[in-house]
This record gives structure tokens, sequence and C-alpha cells, in this order.
């Protein structure tokens, strides 16, 4: 070929690279080129803005669940026995485990908030008239099945917090008049919740409320593709392109998105890396409770916050009953459902939009203020001046709220009466977020022990997490002590600020400490014997050892410091709490004045002193195992107190056909009183 100047030149055309020619080849049979272009390319009524980043960022949030939701299942098993194992293997074990369920959670938060943003900003432009109504219909059903989603996952871990909210929301399902029970029982997976509930919930949440989400999520995306975006009225700006402008922006919107789940979940590690403390990873991200326990009841139940408004609703129906609880949370969401529903058609009328408008911000609101009470009510008690109420707390407690009573109380001061009545709910409020609050402690700590046991070298045993927990003392212990014990007993460290009030309420010795050698130095002390800590609120005060301490003790020809300390370190050494350093003489000298018959085995067996049972407890192996197991199991036995036992209830021993306590219970609070424990 020859150029303008007549010169030859020669020319060669340039051969496609290899990724050219694949884009060719999937274009070819995809037509993807075209699809591209057609979604980029598309024009924006009024120019691109950041209100109408919301749609995008709830795929995004769909799609990062769902990828999330894969890996986690991956490593998941749906058994009432594995359940609990398997994630805390996630969170705990598995490398990266604890972000991957930290996004999977929190992202799920985040979608109702992007829901929430998105319903508004469709409402209050009008994008739900006609041709939209469909696809505005759409996008409500989609709500719901994201919510139901929430729900379902709820359970998976199978903790206690968990268990006990479905629980909750699934007796609500059974509310329903004719189909309500089989629904229930058809989603419970029988008549208890178990196995079977485990794997209806994980099919649900991970298989069919997914699948159906996509399926109308293409339909919703195809609808918005042929109608197109519905710019608020009147538009005021030039129209813009989806590419670059607005697809900017909602590049933009899905990593703040991402950025606030990071940073919800990263933000404690780091306050604890800026404060010097080393981060423990297995402890950052989505909370772990103790493992779920049908037999324990759980007080700190709660719904997650975006449910928290329908738990605070239905207290205006308390005292209903049934109908109460199916008003409440079948009805009146059922009417407000349908308002929704029928906001294309309201629309049409003259101030349709705008009822719809104030209809919804009002919804948002109610949402708000109910889900703010709930809180409250909560808290209350870490933000409120309980010094302000100190007299008003007394009095009802006095009064239990009666209002003759409470006029008795103040001397027939009917305006002083009325001023404290008026205080009456907010202290009943306190006490209610108080017990609130200790129980969520409890539960919190719970929780940190059944991940503390996990981490054991042993394991998880076959039996599952359940097992580990329920054979643990410092997890039973203190349960079965408050139910059968904190009647008479108390246990509280005599330093604590509560501590003088707690004994003063006892009525019986306080047992903390019990068979180590600061507990035997206090018994020994002639000034706390007969304080409440060992006999002073008992029909004891005047008894023989009291006496015996007061009096015997304090002769210092018969009893030197010494010698009193060798028998305290001799009977710590006889529980198992005896302090190595102790010389072995010492020891042995207090063994022996222990033995005396002119001495403490005067009242007292000891070994093979001689001494006669009955006329005071054994002081063989005083204070260990076998002893406080022996004890508990029946105080009357001989070896302990006989026929002068007072009140303490044989735990061992049928009182009809059935004892008060097991073998295994009785030894977990024997185990915790002495603080035996992984």
């Amino acid at each position: 070929m020859k150029d303008a100047s007549g010169m030859g030149t020669t020319t060669q055309s340039r051969r496609p690279g290899p990724v050219t020619r694949l884009g060719d080849f999937l274009d070819s049979r995809t037509g993807w080129r075209g699809l591209v272009r057609e979604a980029l390319f598309e024009r924006v009524p009024g120019g691109a803005r950041w209100r109408y980043v919301w749609g995008s960022t709830l795929v995004f949030a769909f799609m990062t669940q769902l990828i999330t939701g894969l890996f986690l299942w991956a490593s998941y098993s749906a058994s009432a026995q594995t359940a609990w194992e398997s994630v805390w293997y996630i969170q705990h074990e598995m490398t990266g485990g604890w972000l991957l369920r930290g996004i999977h959670h929190f992202m799920a938060h985040a979608m109702v908030v992007l829901l929430a943003l998105h319903l508004l900003q469709v409402v209050i432009d009008g994008a739900y008239r006609a041709p939209r109504e469909v696809n505005f219909w759409m996008g409500l059903v989609l709500m719901m099945l994201v919510l139901g989603m929430a729900l379902t996952g709820y359970l998976l871990p199978w903790d206690q917090k968990g268990y006990w909210a479905t629980r909750v929301a699934t007796n609500l399902a059974g509310l329903v008049p004719l189909v309500g029970p089989a629904v229930q029982q058809l989603v419970v997976g029988g008549p208890d919740y178990g196995h079977h509930t485990l794997t209806r919930f994980l099919a649900i949440h991970a298989g069919f409320l997914p699948a159906t989400l996509v399926l109308f999520l293409v339909v919703h995306l195809a609808l918005f593709r042929k109608h197109g975006l519905h710019a608020k009225q009147p538009i005021t700006r030039p129209d813009g392109m989806f590419w670059p402008d607005q697809l900017l922006k909602d590049t933009v919107a899905m990593l703040a998105v991402m950025a606030v789940v990071l940073g919800v979940i990263l933000v404690p590690a780091v306050r604890t890396m800026l404060a010097g403390g080393e981060v423990d990873w297995g402890h950052v991200g989505a909370e772990l409770g103790a493992p779920a326990d049908p037999s324990l009841p759980y007080a700190a139940a709660r719904p997650e916050w975006y449910f928290l408004f329908l738990f605070q609703f239905l207290k205006v129906f308390e005292g209903w009953g049934a109908s109460g609880e199916f008003l409440g949370a079948i009805v009146v969401p059922g009417l407000i459902m349908a308002v929704m529903f029928l906001m294309p058609i309201l629309g049409n009328w003259k101030l349709g939009h705008r009822f719809n408008v104030a209809f919804t911000v009002g919804l948002f609101a109610g949402v708000a203020v109910l889900t703010g009470l709930a809180l409250d009510e909560d808290y209350s008690a870490l933000w409120t001046d309980k010094q302000k109420h100190a007299e008003a707390t007394r009095l009802f407690a006095e009064t239990e709220g009666d209002e003759t009573k409470l006029l008795a109380a103040v001397g027939g001061d009917a305006q002083r009466a009325a001023a404290i009545a008026k205080q009456f709910p907010t202290v009943e409020k306190l006490r209610r977020s108080e017990a609130f609050l200790a129980a969520l402690k409890t539960a919190r700590a719970d929780g940190e022990r059944a991940i503390e046991l996990a981490g054991r070298p042993e394991g998880i045993p076959p039996g599952g997490a359940l097992e580990l927990v329920r054979g643990d003392p410092l997890s039973q212990g203190p349960r079965l002590f408050a139910q059968h014990c904190g009647s008479c007993h108390a246990h509280v460290d005599p330093a604590s600020p509560d501590a003088e009030a707690v004994l003063a309420a006892s009525s019986a010795a306080n047992l903390y400490g019990f068979g180590t050698a600061a507990w035997m130095r206090g018994l020994l002390d002639p000034e706390q014997v007969a304080g409440p800590a060992y006999f002073g609120n008992t029909a004891h005060k005047d008894g023989e050892m009291v006496n015996f301490v007061q009096e015997d003790l304090q002769d210092d020809e018969t009893w030197k410091p010494a010698d009193i300390e060798a028998v305290i370190v001799a009977m710590a050494a006889e529980a198992g709490h005896g302090d190595a350093a102790t010389p072995a003489d010492r020891i042995a000298r207090g063994r022996e004045l222990v033995a005396s018959d002119e001495r403490c085995g005067s009242c007292h067996r000891f070994g093979d002193n001689g001494t006669d049972l009955g006329a005071a407890c054994d002081l063989t192996g005083w204070g260990s195992r076998e002893w406080l197991v022996g004890i508990i199991t029946d105080p009357t036995h001989e070896r302990f107190y006989g026929d002068t036992n007072d009140r303490m209830p044989s735990y061992g021993k049928a009182a009809g056909s059935v004892p008060l306590l097991s073998d295994e219970q009785i030894g977990l609070v024997s185990d915790w009183l002495r603080g035996e424990w992984y």
C-alpha cells in the first residue's frame, strides 16, 4: 500500500489480546456488554443524589450476608448438642472466625436500619405511585423477609439469649386463631424445642428465606429497571447518569456501611490496645452467651433492639391474657402492614400522599419512642439518682405500696404521703431495672464461664457444652446455694460494702471462706463469734461455743495465743485449706489441742479421741469435701448436729420420695463453697 506521499508502507491489523477475546466470546453468548451498558448509562432524573443510595446499600448488605453466611454454614452444626460448640469453634478457634461472625451479625443490624431509611425515602418521594405499585409491594415483602431472617438467625447459636427470645416469638405465633398452634409446631419441629427446632430454623434462615428473598429481589430490580428511578417532585436539577455520578455515591455509601460495621466490631479491641491491654480476639465481635438450658430461667431475655418496640408495646396489654397478646402482637402489627400495603391506593386521593408520609413518619417515631422506653426501663438504674428516691424506696419496701400503710408510716402527714407516693412508679421501675441488670450481669458471667470451660485442654465433652456447664461448681454452686441455702446463710465477703446489710438479714453463719484459716480466726475471736457472721442471728448465740470463745478461750494460762493459732492452722489443714508454709509441728500441736479432752475434745470428737458423738459436731475432716457433703446430706446425723439441729433440712434424705438435692448437686455446692473448680 502507498500513503499520501506516494511512499510505500506496510500495515498489519493488531490481533486482540486474550482478555478481549474472552470478553468477545462471552458477549456473543450472553450479551453482557449490552447489559452493563444499559445498567451503567441509565439516566438519573434530577441528577445523582445521596438519598438514592439506600437501595444499593441494601443489596450490598444482603450480598455480604450471603457470602459470610455461606462460610458460617460450612462450620455450623445444627444440633442442640453441638450448635453452641460449633459457634464457639467459629468464634474462638477458626482463623478469622470472630471477624466473619461479627460482620454477619452486625450487618444484619445495619440491614434493618437501611430498610427503614429506604422505606422512608420511597414514601417521602412518592415512589409507590403508579406504575410502581407492584414494586412497592415487592419491597414490603422483602422487608418482612429480612426481618424474618433476623428473627430466625437469633436462635442458631443456641445460647440462653437466643433460645428464650425465640421461645417468646414462637409462642406469639401460636396465638393466631385456628392455624396458630399448627404453625408454631411446624416451625418448632414438634411439641418442644430441640434438634428439630434448630434444623427447621437453619433451613428457614439459610435456605427458604434467602432463596425467596433472591427471587423477590430479582423481580424488584427488574421492575425498577422497567420503570426507572422516581425522583422527588418537582425536579429542580438537570438529569445525570448512573455512571459515574450515582455509582460513585452508591460505592461511597457501601464502603461507609462496611466501615461502620467494622468499627462496631473493632473499636472495643482498639480501645483495649490503646490502654495497653492484650486483646482476646475470641471475645471481639458478636456475643456468645452460655449454652441454652431449658431448665434454667433467663431473666435477662430480650429481643434485639429492632424488636424492642414490640416487646414494649405488648406491655400495654399486660393483664389482658392471651387476647391481649394476640391483639398487640398480631392484630395491631397486621393492621399497620395492611395500611402500608394500601399506600399506593391511598396515595391517589387528594391528601393521600400527605397521609402516607405522616403515617410512616409517625410509625417510625412511635417505634423510636417505644424502643427508648424499653431501654430506659431496663437501664434506668444506671443513670437515675437513687439517693433522691432513698426514702421512697425504703417506705415502698415497708408498705408494699399500700396508701393506707404509707399514711400511717409518715405519721398521718397526707401531703408528705402524697409526695412520696408520686415517686413509687420510679421506685418500682428502679427495682425492675436493678433486677434486669443483675440478671444481665449473671448472664454475661455465665457466658464467659462457658467459653472458659470450653477452652480447657479436655475440650467439650461428648454430651455437649451444656453438660460442661451443668457440672461446673462455679456456674451451678451459686444458684443452688441461693435457691436452697441463701434464705438462712450469707455468702458475702466481710470486706465488701454491702456485707453489713447482708449479714444482718441472714439467720445463720456466713459461709464465705468456710474452712479457711481466716474463717476459723473469726470464729475464735470473742468480738466476732457472737456477731452476725457466725452465731449472732441464730438460737446458738448464747450457746456453749460462744461462751467457750468469749470466756474459756480468754484464759491466758490455759489458752496461749500460739495455741489458738495452732488450732486455727490445724483446722484449716483438716479442711484442705492449709498453707504449705505452715510448720508441720504447729499443725501437729493444733491437732493435739483439738483432740485433747481438756480442750476442744471435751465436746468434739476428733479422730479416735473417744468423745461421744452428738454433743457437738465431729471435727474429723472438718470443712473437707467429704465433711461438707455429709452435713448437707443430713445435718441431723449424730456426726454433726444430731438432736440439736436447729432448722437446717436434710438435703440428701428424701422427705417423701425425692431428696431436695441430688448427690451431684450436693457435690457442686460443696466444691463451690470450698473454691474448687477449673
